[in-house]
């Protein structure tokens, strides 16, 4: 059963720019300037951009229910009205792949375009056992294991090739020390979201990217869901999970390319 808004802690609202409505959906263990902040003044030069922190993570408490897609999702259309966005695009990344689909399809008349990077239609076994590993690690009280799982999983190859093992264990110390407190929770939506029957609803031009060395959320679960939205675009791109961190300027072009086929 979806928590109803008025029981849901009040999300911390990120707002910057003008012109065409765009909504960030960020991902896991993330907030909206965490994933997006790398790319930010590009979505913000085109867009009046908004985006919501989810329930214990940024400065949104912790929610005492169970976290849920229509939850999350009416939280973005709430922050959209609050704008005065009646019509606008949705970007998610990740976990904010289901989240911006479960929009989408509830409100075909008022999305303009979807972009998803690194999207499931639901979790398979790999992920599954993924999430479970990373939502155990976050209960465990040892943030060193809980950093180097995230950058293992997160990281391309390159990426981790990159760093020294001094740098490594500094990044995964880094990494485990400032995971959000509601990642638990984000993590168990990531293990029962589903969205498979929402995908044919969609009728928005959609461009999903794929990240080609994604470990955590593997590449078949992008291509599946380009496969299951009418007329999606897939746009595939170098590096792992975070192409914030790792491939930024090239993320922000492919965004900025499927918000182009909204303007259209």
């Amino acid at each position: 059963m979806s928590t109803h808004l008025s029981d849901a802690p009040i999300p911390a609202r990120t707002v910057l720019g003008t012109g065409p409505g765009l909504l960030l959906a960020h991902g896991a263990g993330g907030s909206v300037e965490a994933n997006y902040g790398p790319v930010m003044d590009a979505l913000a030069a085109g867009h009046r951009v908004v985006g919501v922190d989810y329930p214990g993570t940024g400065t949104t408490p912790r929610s005492p229910h169970p976290l849920d897609l229509d939850t999350l999702a009416d939280a973005l259309v709430a922050a959209a009205d609050a704008e005065g966005l009646d019509r606008f695009a949705v970007s998610g990344f990740s976990l904010g792949g289901p989240v911006a689909i479960r929009l989408a399809a509830r409100h075909p008349d008022r999305v303009t375009a979807l972009v998803l990077t690194a999207p499931f239609p639901y979790p398979d076994a790999e992920l599954r056992l993924n999430a479970r590993v990373w939502q155990t690690l976050c209960g465990a009280d040892d943030p060193d294991t809980l950093g180097r799982f995230v950058l293992a999983r997160a990281l391309s190859p390159a990426a981790l090739e990159a760093m020294t093992p001094d740098e490594l264990e500094a990044a995964a110390r880094e990494t485990g020390a400032t995971v959000p407190e509601g990642t638990a929770d984000h993590v168990d939506l990531v293990i029962r979201a589903d969205v498979r029957a929402d995908l044919p609803r969609i009728v928005a031009p959609t461009l999903v990217i794929s990240p080609v060395d994604d470990a955590l959320v593997p590449p078949r679960l992008h291509r599946a869901t380009a496969a299951g939205i009418p007329g999606a675009r897939l746009r595939e791109m170098p590096g792992g999970h975070l192409p914030f961190a790792e491939h930024p300027a090239h993320w922000a072009r492919l965004l900025t390319e499927g918000l182009g086929a909204g303007l259209g």
